[in-house]
């Protein structure tokens, strides 16, 4: 057998003990850093699976959401949603807002987008549906001037509890602080079945509730199948927003707290020491 080269074998070795430490430590790139084959794409008005006018993309290792291919917005709202539905989880996202917000976007939809959480098969969706029935885990970039959250919770057909009280407005603000300009925010979002979900902005818990559920409004043109009022949201798909204003993603990670459900214990274990990273 031929002996193999000293630099190659270092090399491999390397590559062996980095990807066995990211399993280790439990982390799943959602996002790979150089192409969406694991996403699935929803616009209103185009039917799943059309990346109308190349909305979403990969350029320099980022997930990009680009309007420079449309002539109007034109309510033309959109999600990727990640191949896999999860149910317990800690969600991780890099972001930030760039540059204007395209022709014919609402002036609410100005550094707007969001995660969405527990969100329906994008395959259930039909063409004209403006959001998913889901909870948005809300992004806002600040405008240079007034305070301005982020991390805020917003309710597409669904609802939540605050303080074991039913939340009936739309979109509730968090307590944390405005991110002006074009710099990166890292937001995580730890969610729990349908017991408890927590918003974190930059280590910093700014929201919590509870008991989501499908019901309520805000949501246009759904099949009314799949909007089954009072069901508990135990689980469901992940999607990025397009509100009509550029976002890029550097990172989109997920750590899958599945195995820890049924053992609070071990659960609360797994959860200081990433609450530590």
């Amino acid at each position: 057998m031929k002996s193999i080269p000293l630099k190659i074998a270092v090399l491999a070795a390397a590559l062996f003990f980095s990807a066995t430490a990211q399993a280790q430590k439990g982390w799943t790139n959602l996002f790979n850093g150089k192409d969406l084959k694991d996403w699935t794409v929803k616009i209103s008005k185009h039917e799943v699976g059309d990346n109308y006018a190349n909305t979403f993309r990969v350029e320099n290792g980022m997930m990009k959401v680009s309007y420079d291919g449309y002539q109007d917005f034109d309510k033309q709202y959109g999600h990727i949603f990640y191949k896999t539905p999860y149910s317990y989880y800690l969600l991780k996202v890099e972001y930030r807002f760039v540059g204007d917000q395209v022709k014919g976007g609402e002036g609410w939809a100005t550094r707007n987008s969001g995660a969405m959480l527990h969100g329906q098969d994008p395959k259930t969706m039909l063409k004209d549906q403006d959001f998913p029935i889901s909870i948005e885990a809300q992004l806002l970039g600040g405008d240079g001037k007034a305070e301005r959250h982020t991390g805020n919770v917003c309710t597409p057909g669904t609802t939540i509890e605050i303080d074991d009280k039913l939340f009936t407005t739309h979109c509730l603000d968090s307590k944390s602080k405005t991110y002006h300009g074009e710099q990166w925010v890292t937001a995580e979002f730890l969610v729990l079945g349908d017991s408890i979900i927590k918003h974190i902005i930059n280590k910093d818990t700014v929201l919590v509730y509870t008991k989501p559920k499908i019901g309520g409004g805000n949501v246009s043109n759904f099949d009314p199948k799949v909007k089954q009022d009072g069901k508990a949201l135990t689980g469901g798909y992940i999607s990025l927003q397009s509100e009509s204003h550029p976002i890029e993603f550097r990172k989109v990670a997920l750590f899958d707290l599945a195995p820890y459900a049924n053992d609070k214990k071990k659960l609360d274990k797994v959860l200081a020491k990433l609450k530590d990273e």
